[in-house]
């Protein structure tokens, strides 16, 4: 194995192909008998150009700033290759080319990185989850621009500091429209995505230290609103007048019974149900949101709900269980039905989903690890967020411990 290598820098015109005897001028890098070429667009007056010297004849103040740049060239090849040998590293002349014209990953952006990602990502993550993305990206640039005064950065600037004066500028920003400024876990979600995006920088060797290394996200715990059973039933058993809200209501309440979120339901069909082994109708789908398979067996006021909408105008025109609605139309339908209703608290879509996990499962006694399982979640982790066990559910517990002790005391 070489142990050595010989190298040589050479400057010269390509007179072959002078026009009005203009020349381009190139360097050569020759390393171990093997050569690039690197076109440093310059021009060059052959009748003006010493080959022998590689350097400009005249004395004008242009022929001197050209040698002058060709000594600069020639002191930054001979650099790299020192910094190479000195490293220990590979030294060709492919590497010393890329690294002269900045090339290889110590000259990686931070919007090239960003780039990358969007384009590695666009194929295998949600739609949803790419908005997200992209407004996180949008939030990397504003601050780039309004506070470090600059369209972008080396990947190799990135530091704890970069990261903690982000952090505080997503804490002060104030997004158009929104009637406050971002909350604390707003925050935590944009760094968390930031970090991703920066983990693959350095899983893919653009990053040579992981700048998150001592960054700890501080997350302020939050109560997920849920119906209680009481609730639940006010809205079930509600006479709505107007088509448009009593299908969103159905589709709420469906997903209560289920656990199964909006985006998941617009896609089932008829295909979707499937008898489990417990001989009944289930549900075999997967969330689009993390991939993960979900089943879940069918109660009876699911099972009449899709009953409900079998034969359906709208849902013979899609071939779907229920009829299609937007998110936004959802969500906003949703707050005729809670006025309709009494209900004082602010419903969304996704509240059916924290209800099916509380009230319906958690609090009727099913175990947090089949609740994990019929929401689709990797973790039990994930699962202790969306659902709690209410105070209910805690008096029941202790009414029978109480029973318990007093009965062993009996005997």
């Amino acid at each position: 194995m070489r142990t050595t290598s010989t190298f040589s820098i050479l400057f010269w015109a390509y007179t072959s192909r002078a026009k009005n005897n203009q020349a381009n001028l190139y360097v050569r890098i020759t390393v171990n008998g093997k050569k690039v070429n690197i076109s440093l667009k310059q021009k060059v007056d052959i009748s003006l150009w010493d080959p022998s010297k590689q350097r400009m004849k005249g004395k004008s103040e242009i022929h001197r700033n050209l040698n002058y740049y060709l000594d600069r060239v020639h002191s930054q090849l001979i650099q790299i290759y020192q910094d190479l040998k000195f490293k220990g590293q590979l030294i060709t002349c492919e590497i010393m080319k890329s690294q002269y014209l900045g090339e290889d990953n110590t000259s990686k952006t931070l919007n090239e990185l960003l780039e990358y990602h969007t384009q590695k990502t666009s194929k295998t993550l949600s739609k949803g989850t790419l908005r997200n993305f992209k407004v996180t990206e949008g939030y990397i640039k504003k601050y780039l621009t309004s506070v470090l005064k600059t369209s972008d950065i080396y990947l190799k600037e990135l530091d704890y500091k970069f990261i903690y004066d982000f952090s505080n500028y997503l804490h002060s920003f104030w997004p158009k429209n929104h009637p406050k400024s971002m909350g604390n876990n707003t925050v935590m979600k944009h760094i968390q995505r930031f970090r991703k995006i920066i983990t693959l920088g350095y899983h893919i060797e653009w990053i040579d230290k992981d700048p998150f290394v001592r960054w700890k996200p501080t997350y302020e715990k939050r109560e997920r609103p849920f119906l209680t059973q009481t609730e639940l039933s006010n809205i079930e058993n509600h006479k709505f007048l107007i088509a448009r809200l009593e299908r969103v209501r159905d589709l709420f309440i469906f997903s209560c019974y289920t656990g199964i979120a909006y985006i998941d339901i617009m896609s089932l069909s008829q295909e979707n149900i499937i008898k489990g082994i417990d001989g009944n109708d289930w549900i075999f789908t997967s969330r689009q949101k993390t991939k993960e398979p979900v089943k879940v067996p069918l109660l009876s006021k699911s099972c009449s709900l899709i009953e409900k909408y079998k034969n359906h105008p709208l849902t013979q025109e899609t071939n779907t269980l229920f009829p299609k609605i937007t998110n936004e139309k959802v969500n906003f339908y949703l707050k005729e039905i809670a006025l309709a209703t009494g209900l004082k608290k602010n419903l969304t879509f996704h509240m059916a989903r924290h209800t099916f996990a509380t009230t319906v499962t958690l609090s009727n006694g099913v175990p947090i690890e089949t609740v994990s399982k019929l929401l689709g979640h990797s973790k039990i982790a994930s699962t202790q967020i969306y659902a709690r066990v209410i105070d209910k559910k805690v008096s029941d517990d202790m009414r029978n411990l109480r029973n318990k002790i007093e009965t062993n005391r009996n005997v």
